[in-house]
């Protein structure tokens, strides 16, 4: 079989949803932005596909539409939705027909705009009321609309994750960003943007003043709920951006990356979502046979402190490893973009050290997992 292997990375600076930079630029402008980054020194004949994953976006497919404003007519697109690895999935989509001889290029990743996405009615007893699709059937231990018990709380209680842990960790989230940004460690992979509130070339979520002190003194979401210690500070916030990579056959001798080494995704009781990485990471790893003590690098995606710090308890991963450059809690998590957000920040951290095997892996609602393995050729 041919090899999968990344060779382009891109992504949006990503902004603070509803009152940040994006709040005005569409999912559909995002998806063009890369995605028309990603074609401009590629071949059109040659691309196969657009595939970006854009779930809870209301329909449509956004992947066909950026191909088209971006040139590509000939290009077919595809909406990829599995919730909060989407991005992910759609590059794994991309790698596999790859591998199997019937892709030979795709532009692959994910797009969100929380703030422009479009809100859903449901009729209930003849009345249209305000409707968000659920992840999965009701449960008393994990209700659909509150991903703070399903993927964070619960994941804490069953790895004995301390509110302090969780503080700590999105603290050093915050500071692991704000030290990347300062040391221009993403200039290579963020494709500036214009947008009605001008040029935006910078993340703009970590929070540079925050503190152990003031993370501390966050009152928890429900406080109703016995020794409950999920925040707004040491969750992930709600954010605008896309991210994509273009993935080829090592037969057409594009420079390359890095490869896709393997993936995996994984089910899990939607009670125990945030566990899923746990579930993820060992399957993916089994597959591409490596061990986790090969893996250089992880991004594992904080959509709340309690999960990824669960993750790294449970399997046993030097935290040293992980999130390097931050996530979830200081960049932010554009949900459908941040699998593949990941991915471009893996690939260019990992050319930075000089080479190595990285992971990429997160939840997802409803009790889903995905985990991506690459790997970057020492130079």
């Amino acid at each position: 079989m041919p090899e999968a292997v990344i060779v382009s990375a891109l992504r949006t600076p990503i902004g603070t949803a509803v009152k940040g930079t994006l709040r005005d630029t569409t999912a559909h402008d995002l998806a063009h932005h890369v995605v028309a980054a990603a074609a401009e020194d590629l071949d059109p004949g040659l691309i196969d596909d657009v595939i970006l994953g854009e779930g809870l976006y209301g329909g449509g497919v956004v992947a066909r539409h950026a191909a088209l404003t971006a040139g590509l007519t000939e290009v077919p697109g595809l909406a990829h939705n599995r919730h909060c690895a989407a991005g992910q999935a759609a590059v794994q989509s991309a790698a596999a027909s790859i591998r199997a001889g019937m892709d030979e290029l795709v532009i692959a990743g994910g797009v969100n705009s929380a703030s422009t996405s479009p809100k859903s009615l449901f009729k209930v007893d003849g009345e249209w009321v305000p409707w968000f699709p659920p992840t999965h059937p009701e449960q008393a231990n994990a209700p659909t609309m509150d991903m703070s018990i399903t993927v964070g709380w619960n994941a804490a209680v069953e790895a004995g994750v301390t509110r302090q842990e969780m503080d700590e960790w999105a603290f050093r989230s915050h500071r692991n960003a704000v030290q990347a940004i300062d040391e221009g460690r993403f200039k290579e992979e963020i494709v500036p943007i214009d947008t009605p509130h001008g040029l935006f070339s910078v993340d703009e979520h970590p929070r540079r003043e925050t503190s152990l002190e003031k993370l501390a003194s966050l009152k928890p979401l429900h406080p109703e709920i016995e020794g409950f210690s999920i925040t707004a500070g040491n969750a992930c916030g709600g954010n605008d951006g896309a991210a994509v990579l273009t993935i080829a056959s090592d037969r057409l001798g594009l420079p390359a990356l890095a490869t896709v080494r393997s993936w995996a995704s994984v089910g899990i009781d939607p009670a125990l979502t945030g566990l899923a990485p746990v579930r993820a990471i060992p399957k993916a790893l089994t597959r591409a046979g490596i061990s986790l003590a090969d893996v250089g690098l992880f991004e594992i995606n904080e959509a709340f402190a309690a999960m990824c710090v669960a993750t790294i308890k449970l399997l046993e991963i030097d935290p040293d490893k992980v999130n390097v450059s931050g996530s979830g809690c200081s960049l932010g998590h554009p949900v459908a973009a941040t699998g593949a957000r990941m991915l471009v920040t893996l690939v260019h951290e990992l050319r930075r050290r000089g080479g190595g095997i990285g992971v990429a892996a997160m939840c997802a609602g409803g009790g889903m997992g995905s985990a991506t393995v690459i790997e970057v050729p020492a130079p």
